[in-house]
């Protein structure tokens, strides 16, 4: 009986330098993950890439400056004089805002992609707050420290922008994390 562990016995002849399914191009997962994949292909799991690539575009900051200006909206009407339906439109609008720039905000710092949806949303309410100062009539006073108008036209050309970026970043870093590689 041979010893197959035995320390005198003579090295094999080198063997080719070939993964196990280079031969058939189909990637082989030992269970290891030394060499199983691709030197050039990120070893992550795809929402990690996404999340790294929206982290490094700073999209986390953004959805924190949006929830802050979401709240702005909701508790300026404490400062402003306004109508009544001005005055829920502006809580509701904002508190959205505060919860969906949130919500994005919970999603990166949990290594969770943003959601393009949610971000658009928000979006979709800044434009609504830049309309609806008209619409509902606020008072456009004479300065912009007592100007309901020009405090909601403001904060909703901001979030419209900032959240509009989110939007547009994390349907850029989506792209990204799921091109396919081009073949050699």
């Amino acid at each position: 009986m041979s010893d197959s562990n035995r320390d005198d016995r003579e090295p094999d002849p080198a063997p080719e330098a070939k993964n196990p399914g280079e031969e058939t191009g189909t990637a082989v997962d030992s269970g290891t993950g030394v060499g199983d994949r691709d030197r050039g292909r990120d070893p992550r799991d795809e929402s990690t890439q996404i999340v790294t690539e929206e982290r490094r575009r700073k999209t986390s900051v953004v959805s924190a400056v949006v929830a802050v200006l979401g709240a702005w909206v909701a508790l300026s009407v404490l400062l402003f004089d306004t109508g009544e339906i001005a005055l829920w439109n502006n809580v509701l609008v904002g508190a959205v805002v505060v919860l969906a720039a949130g919500y994005n905000l919970y999603r990166l710092s949990n290594d969770v992609p943003l959601s393009v949806g949610v971000a658009s949303l928000v979006a979709v309410l800044g434009i609504w707050l830049i309309v609806s100062a008209a619409l509902l009539g606020m008072p456009a006073g004479a300065g912009l420290a007592d100007s309901p108008f020009w405090s909601t036209v403001g904060s909703g050309f901001l979030i419209a922008a900032l959240a509009g970026y989110n939007a547009y970043e994390a349907r850029e870093a989506r792209a990204v994390a799921t091109e396919p590689e081009a073949s050699a």
